[in-house]
């Protein structure tokens, strides 16, 4: 397991400082007690959906410079955690596959990403990738093929795919984690079907340390930014009940559950001390992504968890991206504002505390 990383200033009072009580009995003195605390934490990452340019229906979408810079105001945070996780939007394929067809091309697009920038994915430290949206099946099963060959060549987990691919596993010093992804689309696991969602989360609990769930669910866009707690219907399609599914899943025993979809960000809360984002919105989506007011802000999200997957803490890190250039850190706060808002709105009830400096922790009782 990782000890917790320095530079975190905001743990370093409640983590690192014990301070020596002395204790004085009516007739005699004892000696000073210290503790020490348990400071091994494990740090993981979640960001939302990420396309680094596509070669279809042109090489005109794709980025300068091969989009090795895409990712790189960035990089550093995100391979600061033991664990690094983000949607795949699209496949990884430099020719060929068959395209879907789409019925309206104003609303259907198609995803096809040079194998060489899943490189990009390894460099910056990402450990689990999802496959579970309504892009991964852009090309086919070519597409997916060849998708999952190049990502296993860089050891990078994915999961998301029904029959096929529906946990990945990995351990990593001393820990193990699990991984598993949903969504409404055709060969993905089925957010919709959430008593066999349950069952793989079960599976994977009996085996892991902690257990990651991702979901590709919930309507998209600037008016539903809200999380409703009812099925939500978009183009009339059924996009799953993204609340329902994320309490059942951590009931069946998830640890962190990271939702995108939506394309904006929406809130965050705590369920039974699990963390739970709602969707982490467009973090690195180059070219033909709407990037307009709020879809082109985005969190990095850095929870803290025991080794057991409980929230200990947290730190959400706001980002912004253009046309023009990946994600970069936003000085305005603009995803994090959000988040606070959109969290005190939809959820009340959560013990999650939201500070203005991005801080996450744990209300305290009265």
């Amino acid at each position: 397991m990782y000890r917790l990383h320095t530079g975190k200033d905001f743990l370093l009072g409640s983590l690192f400082c014990i301070l020596a009580l002395s204790a004085f009995r009516a007739n005699a003195q004892e000696p000073i007690s210290q503790t020490e605390p348990d400071v091994s934490l494990v740090c993981i990452i979640g960001v939302g959906d990420m396309m680094l340019g596509t070669n279809y229906p042109s090489t005109s979408y794709l980025p300068p410079n091969g989009g090795k810079d895409l990712l790189a105001e960035v990089q550093q945070i995100l391979r600061e955690a033991d664990v690094t996780f983000g949607n795949l939007e699209g496949t990884i394929l430099d020719s060929g596959g068959t395209a879907k067809r789409c019925k309206n091309p104003d609303l259907c697009y198609a995803f096809r990403s040079p194998e060489s920038y899943a490189q990009h994915f390894a460099d910056a430290g990402f450990d689990f990738l999802s496959l579970a949206n309504n892009h991964s099946g852009d090309f086919g099963p070519t597409g997916r093929q060849r998708t999952k060959e190049v990502l296993d060549e860089l050891q990078i987990r994915y999961a998301g795919l029904a029959g096929s691919d529906e946990q990945a596993v990995l351990e990593k010093d001393g820990l193990t984690y699990g991984f598993c992804a949903f969504a409404p689309n055709s060969g993905t696991c089925d957010i919709r079907q959430i008593s066999r969602a349950q069952a793989i989360v079960r599976e994977l609990a009996d085996r892991c340390d902690i257990v990651i769930v991702s979901f590709h669910g919930g309507a998209e866009g600037a008016s539903h930014q809200n999380v409703p707690r009812t099925t939500e219907t978009y183009y009339g399609e059924n996009r799953g009940n993204v609340h329902q599914f994320a309490h059942a899943v951590v009931d069946a025993g998830a640890d962190l559950v990271f939702g995108h979809g939506p394309h904006v960000t929406r809130a965050v809360e705590l369920y039974k001390d699990r963390f739970i984002a709602y969707s982490l919105g467009n973090f690195c989506t180059y070219g033909r992504f709407n990037l307009r007011g709020p879809a082109g802000i985005a969190p990095i999200v850095k929870v803290y968890t025991d080794t057991e997957g409980a929230f200990v803490t947290g730190e959400i890190i706001s980002t912004y991206q253009a046309k023009a250039h990946g994600p970069k850190i936003d000085p305005q706060h603009q995803a994090l504002k959000r988040i606070m808002e959109l969290s005190a709105q939809d959820f009340p009830e959560s013990p999650l505390q939201i500070d203005a400096d991005g801080q996450l922790s744990k209300k305290t009782s009265d």
